[in-house]
Order: C-alpha cells, then sequence, then structure tokens
C-alpha cells in the first residue's frame, strides 16, 4: 500500500544492512562507502526488481486498495513515480544508515531501524489514520468498505487482490529472507539457515504485528498521546538490557557487531 511502503521498504533495507554488517566491519565506514558494497548493489536489485515493481503491479491493478480506499486510477503522475522511487531510496537509505551504525558499535541500534520500519507499516495496516486502518486493508474495493464487517474480511482471502500478494510473496520472502540468512551465516556465529528463516519470519510476521495490535489498542483505549506513551514505554521495556528482545537475538547470535554492542552497554 502506498501509505505503508515508506516504512517497509526502510525496514527491508535496514534489515539487509544489519545483516550485511554481520560478516564484520574491520573500522567504521562512510555512508559512501557501504553503497559501494556487492550487499548494497544486492539489496538495489532485490529493491528494484521485486520490491517496487510489486507496488506497481498492486497500484494499477487495485488502485482503491493500494491507496487504502483514498484514490483510484487518477492518480497524479508525479505521485506515481515518487511512490516507484521512494521504495527504492528508503530502501537504500535503510541499509546505510543500518551499515553506518553497525560500523561504530551499534548494530542494536541498527536492529531497532529495522524493527522500526517494519512496526510503522504494521501500525498502519492495524490502525491507519482513523483507526480502520485493518479494514482498510481487509477489504478488497472501497464498495466493500463502505460496508465492511468481519465476514468481508474472510471474503478477502479469497479476492484478486490476496491472490497476487500470495503470488508476489512466492518471490518476494524467500529472496529478503534468504539474503538475509546468507549474510547473518556468514559470521560463522549464527545458528542453522533453517533456525535463521523461521525466527525472522516469527518476528517480522507474528512478533512485530502483534506489537503493533497492542499499541492501536492503547491509542483507542487511552488516546493518541497516552496511547503513544505507553507504547514507547512497552519498548523500552522489550529493548531493556535484560528485555527479551536483547536476550532473543544475543541467543540466537545474530550478529557478531551486534553481541560486541551488547557488551559495551551492558558491562
Amino acid at each position: 500500500m502506498v501509505q505503508v511502503d515508506v516504512f517497509w521498504s526502510y525496514g527491508i533495507g535496514a534489515g539487509l544492512g544489519l545483516a550485511s554488517a554481520a560478516k564484520g566491519l574491520a573500522k567504521p565506514e562512510r555512508p559512501i562507502e557501504s553503497l559501494k558494497s556487492s550487499d548494497a548493489f544486492h539489496t538495489l536489485l532485490f529493491l528494484a526488481i521485486v520490491f517496487a515493481p510489486s507496488g506497481f503491479v498492486l497500484l494499477w491493478n487495485f488502485p482503491s486498495w493500494e491507496t487504502m480506499h483514498v484514490g483510484t486510477r487518477e492518480l497524479p503522475g508525479w505521485l506515481v513515480a515518487s511512490f516507484g522511487v521512494t521504495n527504492i531510496t528508503q530502501g537504500l537509505l535503510g541499509f546505510v544508515v543500518a551499515r553506518w551504525l553497525s560500523s561504530r558499535g551499534s548494530a542494536f541500534s541498527a536492529l531497532l531501524h529495522w524493527l522500526g520500519g517494519y512496526f510503522g507499516m504494521f501500525f498502519i495496516l492495524v490502525h491507519g489514520w482513523d483507526g480502520s486502518g485493518y479494514q482498510r486493508f481487509f477489504s478488497p474495493t472501497r464498495a466493500a468498505l463502505d460496508g465492511w464487517t468481519w465476514s468481508t474480511a474472510g471474503q478477502w482471502l479469497t479476492s484478486d487482490v490476496a491472490l497476487t500478494l500470495m503470488a508476489m510473496g512466492v518471490v518476494l520472502i524467500p529472496w529478503l529472507v534468504g539474503l538475509s540468512v546468507v549474510w547473518l551465516r556468514a559470521s560463522g556465529r549464527a545458528p542453522s539457515a533453517v533456525v535463521l528463516s523461521i525466527a525472522i519470519l516469527a518476528l517480522l510476521v507474528v512478533g512485530v504485528p502483534a506489537f503493533a495490535v497492542v499499541s492501536s489498542l492503547l491509542v483507542r483505549q487511552l488516546g493518541p498521546i497516552a496511547g503513544a506513551v505507553s507504547t514507547f514505554g512497552l519498548a523500552l521495556a522489550l529493548t531493556h538490557r535484560f528485555g527479551p528482545l536483547r536476550k532473543l537475538f544475543t541467543w540466537f547470535g545474530f550478529a557478531a557487531e551486534l553481541e560486541r554492542s551488547l557488551v559495551r552497554v551492558t558491562a
């Protein structure tokens, strides 16, 4: 969706940048140096060949759904072009930031950029700007949104939109997870490819969406300001030195750079 891809592409790039840094960076690098790496080239290929075109396909075939039912096929050309370009540039930005942070011993901060990008995406899908994000997502057409019920969500699962997303996922998910796993395992300290693949998918498909749902519930119950503050407090608890997120990634040996940053923080 147009509203979420700017966050998703950044999260994709940050995740690949963190995985790339797992190989070990001999010295702090400048942002431009990371763009000269072969990993940056592979990231660019993924964004340009898979991610950005998938957005164009969805926007052309399902313009109402792709814009969360606020746009039509009559979108201005500059907006469509900006959508495609940012799907690439935001990903490269995330890659550069994650590599830059990791090269300076702040890999855990890079990890937060990765998860933060995905959280932004899922929060918009769940909550949106008016609390109807999940209804907009599970509505293949504007008419379905206007008369939305939970049965609409069930019908969405067999819609052309859902089937197209599933077909895209057959290419997108293995390519993205595969890159991450190969680069992470290059450190020689990560677990098996199967364990890493399951861990990444569980974190991004279950963990982050669950956190977005909790955040949405907090905003609904407490209001925007108190809900945002509560979400931030919960995030601090998860990322505390003894929090589950640090322990999870330490146990997985997610990256040598990450482990060194954890030692510095907990010393």
